[in-house]
């Protein structure tokens, strides 16, 4: 079976933040979501448990952070082309995140985007030609 990973997420809005994240491309998952917490599920190996600050705090001792305001982590995707990663990046901005949050990268063999969610969690989403990436790295 492969590894699967599981991203847990304090959110301030359960419903808003799935909303944003189906029109993003998620799927929820009813079988392990509830009132408190949902389960949407990215690919067949990554998901984000969007967890009311509530329920968050059964997980932690440790203050749930203002995401908008720090920043604890950047979490990133791969994407299979340039339109993709420009594609999921503009349907996040339409759902109410905020499109490229830092900086776009454009390399010729890798390309990268970000968007914010409307609890501050930043998303990267990269496309790389894995044959370039080999050959610009090998030059150094």
């Amino acid at each position: 079976m492969a590894k699967l990973i599981f991203v847990n997420l304090p959110v301030a809005d359960l419903p808003r933040a799935v909303a944003f994240y189906e029109a993003v491309g998620a799927r929820k998952n009813p079988q392990f979501s509830d009132d408190t917490a949902a389960c949407m599920v990215l690919s067949e190996t990554i998901h984000t448990m969007l967890l009311t600050h509530d329920k968050f705090r059964q997980f932690t001792t440790k203050a749930i952070p203002d995401a908008k305001a720090t920043c604890q982590v950047l979490l990133c995707l791969s994407a299979e082309s340039r339109a993709e990663v420009d594609g999921i990046v503009e349907r996040a901005g339409a759902a109410g995140g905020t499109m490229d949050p830092g900086f776009k990268q454009d390399h010729g063999w890798m390309y990268g985007r970000g968007f914010e969610d409307p609890d501050g969690h930043i998303w990267e989403v990269m496309w790389m030609d894995m044959a370039a990436a080999a050959t610009a790295m090998a030059k150094g």
